[in-house]
């Protein structure tokens, strides 16, 4: 071989390597700006962990990624979240897939399954090691958007100027209640669920239109001043945990890189496991204040969880029954239920 096909071959060569470490470099330093929004104000708690959640993704994608959120539903309303991503509009957002239970019932499934689970940890057990992720899917798809994860503070509490030992005291039981399931299942157990917006339920006690409310968590109830009002509470709580989610559009999800996907499913594992932490210490503080200020708190026995959880289930057949995706995630919550030994 003559010295210059040698040369010719090395340079060739060299040049080549520097093409594919060039085009390495330019796949690395590609930026995805996205645009999310959330209803949570970024002064509150939960817009704090969210923030935390945006952090996270920036750093640990090495800059490739930056989020503009909108906060406080600075580009449409709470409820027009899901779609705006869905259309593009936005590229992701962060409500909750109760706000969509109008579009669908099914996803009533996925912002709170009521009376399920004990714990936030049981609702992610059920998402990523029980059939949920993919159940969810089958749903969150079905509008063109990709369900990354969701979060969860923990079971709210139920307020009460009477004692709520368990099952029995919900007979005749008059309570604020958000319209739906709720309804449907308090209902079933003898309760009298009042349908209610949520900033009338301070004067529906002071006056006694209701004996008690579900408003919110222990703590966020302190702050409403219902303890103020009524010195009886179920805690820890049984029957309703909402749940937050992180989304993409899924033309949006489907063009992010392995590694992409994978930084941002990271971080929001990250931001259940935060804030369900964060509520926790928030609640128990709460309890052991009230608790010294003479309001008596009431944690359900296994037993009485059991005949509500039962209550639930018989609503939830009723659910089942609207849509085909409605009934798919209710056999997929039944049989991870039944796998933990929470119902038969």
């Amino acid at each position: 071989m003559k010295l210059g096909t040698v040369i010719s071959s090395a340079v060739l060569g060299a040049a080549s390597l520097a093409l594919i470490a060039a085009a390495s470099t330019t796949a690395l330093s590609q930026e995805f700006n996205l645009r999310m929004q959330t209803h949570y104000a970024p002064e509150t708690v939960s817009g704090k962990l969210a923030q935390g959640f945006i952090d996270n993704v920036e750093k640990m994608s090495g800059g490739r990624v930056k989020i503009e959120m909108f906060w406080s539903s600075a580009v449409v309303a709470t409820v027009e979240g899901f779609d705006a991503a869905a259309t593009g509009i936005l590229d992701g957002e962060m409500h909750g897939g109760a706000y969509q239970t109008g579009k669908n019932p099914a996803f009533q499934f996925v912002g709170d399954p009521m009376g399920g689970y004990d714990n936030p940890y049981q609702l992610y057990s059920f998402f990523y090691n029980g059939g949920g992720r993919e159940a969810a899917n089958n749903l969150y798809e079905h509008y063109n958007m990709h369900l990354v994860g969701w979060w969860a503070g923990g079971q709210e509490a139920m307020s009460s100027s009477k004692p709520l030992r368990g099952p029995e005291d919900l007979k005749d039981w008059k309570f604020r209640s958000p319209p739906g399931l709720e309804t449907e299942i308090f209902a079933e157990l003898g309760a009298s669920p009042i349908v209610m917006d949520f900033t009338e339920v301070f004067t529906a006690l002071e006056t006694g239109i209701i004996d008690g409310a579900d408003a919110s968590s222990l703590a966020n109830n302190v702050g409403l001043g219902l303890y103020d009002l009524v010195k009886h509470a179920t805690f820890p709580g049984f029957h309703s945990m909402p749940v937050d989610h992180v989304t993409f559009n899924l033309d949006v999800w489907n063009s992010f890189p392995d590694d992409i996907k994978a930084i941002i499913e990271t971080a929001t594992q990250a931001l259940a496991l935060q804030t369900t932490m964060t509520f926790d210490i928030a609640n128990l503080e709460a309890a052991a204040k009230l608790q010294s200020e003479g309001v008596t708190l009431y944690d359900w026995s296994p037993e009485d969880r059991a005949e509500f959880r039962a209550g639930a289930m018989r609503a939830w057949d009723g659910w089942a029954e609207k849509t085909p995706e409605a009934k798919a995630l209710v056999e997929a919550h039944h049989a991870f239920l039944r796998r933990t030994g929470k119902i038969k």
